[in-house]
């Protein structure tokens, strides 16, 4: 007799672990099927996210910046500090701590929520029923009222770089470096390739990025992702546009790349190559071949808005679904079809899902860009508010960025925040918050904000919408 349960969840990321952590709080009798091993061998929940993708990203970029900011910035705050040494090997192993102790978080909030978990693979069956293969081999049958679908996805292989984890490595390779390379090369200058490269590039590393669009950032606004290539090639980052890898060679401990761009064939040597060229859904094996859950050519399962498939009672979300790969968007949607399941009217807001690069200066955005707008023929009012005006930004001698506010020129309404600078990730929330709300640019330039704060960037930008800008001259209204 197979168990049953109310619902089953195929993976514990970001989507998969909240889904059913909010399925077990409503009531439901849930389960949640997990195969990912860690370091010691060991199940850990928490997904690409929590193992080896936000997370330990953000402690590699926290623990290099401040090397760097020991190394470069302290003299001018009138620190004298002696030799500035980085201890990589402690680095990685602080980064391991910080994953283990979150990991092991998650599994005590399933515990404690009363969610079963079941080490192994799950792959639906017809009839909403999801075979679990231990890792014994050894296989189960669960019966399930419904089911839900967050299998997640991996980085991209590339034919011209393949990956050996040794000298070509993906972004997991690449938190586990145990020395700073002297050459670095990073295929790919989306959000992954620019996190890995500033990384490294803090420790010393002379870092290439190769990227084969003309364009730098196409998703974010132009006016920040011109910014954003300007101060990051300042850096220190040697980022090519339009350069096209067409096949490497590993010799020894090195190797050598070949790529065309505008000046025709080119050829560089680094000592570590990532390859960060984006990343695709994890589907091998999860639907039987009667499952009757219908997918795209390239592996993603056709949803709704409400994430329900093709099959009733089953349902999809995260990365192997349409729309922003990223932890937020796959916890809002877990929530949000555990709501569902448990008969509530929910609806997530897809207009206002942030994106957030963790350079630094951050980028990060919220709703939409300049050229999306003017595009669709929306008329806009722009307010920019830079960080060299800030005070704070000055008190904490970090300066390069700005605020950017759009609004529609005929309602006032606030349809995009787009910042990149200091706390660029917690201002575009403050953006959201009132965007979830409707609010005006008029609304945000009447709100009280404290001072000194870098908040006040964004009440700036806000008040520059309309002309009304104090700590900077003001675009003559035309």
């Amino acid at each position: 007799m197979s168990q049953k349960f109310d619902v089953v969840v195929i993976g514990a990321g970001p989507g998969g672990y909240v889904a059913a952590i909010r399925a077990a709080q409503l009531g439901l009798k849930t389960a949640c099927i997990e195969k990912y091993q860690g370091k010691e061998g060991k199940t850990a929940l928490g997904g690409t996210c929590l193992n080896v993708g936000c997370i330990p990203s953000k402690a590699l970029l926290d623990s290099s910046y401040k090397f760097h900011e020991a190394h470069e910035s302290f003299k001018v705050h009138g620190i004298s500090t002696g030799e500035v040494a980085m201890d990589v090997p402690t680095m990685v192993a602080r980064k391991d701590q910080i994953v283990k102790n979150l990991t092991g978080g998650v599994a005590g909030l399933m515990k404690a929520n009363g969610v079963t978990v079941f080490e192994g693979h799950g792959k639906l069956l017809s009839g909403k029923q999801v075979e679990v293969t231990g890792l014994d081999g050894n296989t189960q049958v669960l019966g399930a009222e419904s089911v839900i679908l967050a299998s997640g996805s991996k980085p991209v292989d590339i034919p011209p770089a393949p990956v050996d984890q040794k000298i070509i490595v993906d972004s997991t390779g690449a938190l586990d470096f145990q020395s700073v390379p002297k050459k670095l090369g990073v295929i790919g200058a989306g959000v992954i390739g620019l996190e890995l490269g500033s990384v490294w590039a803090r420790l010393g590393a002379e870092v290439t990025v190769l990227e084969a669009m003309d364009k730098f950032l196409p998703a974010a606004d132009e006016q920040i992702s011109k910014e954003a290539f300007k101060v990051l090639s300042k850096q220190g980052l040697n980022i090519l546009l339009g350069a096209r890898v067409t096949g490497s060679e590993v010799k020894g401990d090195e190797v050598t790349v070949n790529f065309t761009n505008a000046e025709g064939e080119q050829q560089q040597t680094f000592d570590k190559l990532i390859v960060a060229v984006g990343r695709r859904p994890v589907t091998t094996d999860l639907l039987a071949a009667d499952a009757g859950v219908d997918m795209d050519e390239r592996g993603f399962i056709f949803v709704d808005d409400q994430c329900a498939t093709s099959v009733p009672g089953v349902y999809a979300i995260g990365d192997v679904v349409r729309g922003a790969m990223l932890a937020h968007k796959a916890s809002e949607e877990g929530v949000m079809v555990a709501e569902r399941i448990a008969g509530h009217k929910s609806q997530m807001n897809y207009d206002l899902v942030p994106s957030v690069i963790y350079t630094h200066p951050e980028i990060a955005w919220v709703g939409k860009t300049e050229q999306a707008l003017k595009s669709e023929g929306v008329e806009i009012n722009v307010g920019t508010f830079p960080f060299a005006a800030s005070g704070r930004a000055m008190a904490a001698n970090d300066t390069a960025g700005l605020v950017k506010v759009i609004a529609d020129a005929k309602t006032d309404r606030v349809l995009g925040v787009h910042v990149m600078g200091p706390a660029a990730a917690e201002l575009v929330q403050q953006g959201a918050i009132g965007m979830e709300f409707g609010t005006s640019a008029e609304d945000l330039g009447m709100m009280v904000f404290s001072h000194p704060t870098m908040s006040e960037a964004l009440h700036e930008a806000a008040l520059a919408v309309n002309g009304h800008a104090i700590h900077i001259a003001n675009r003559k209204k035309r």
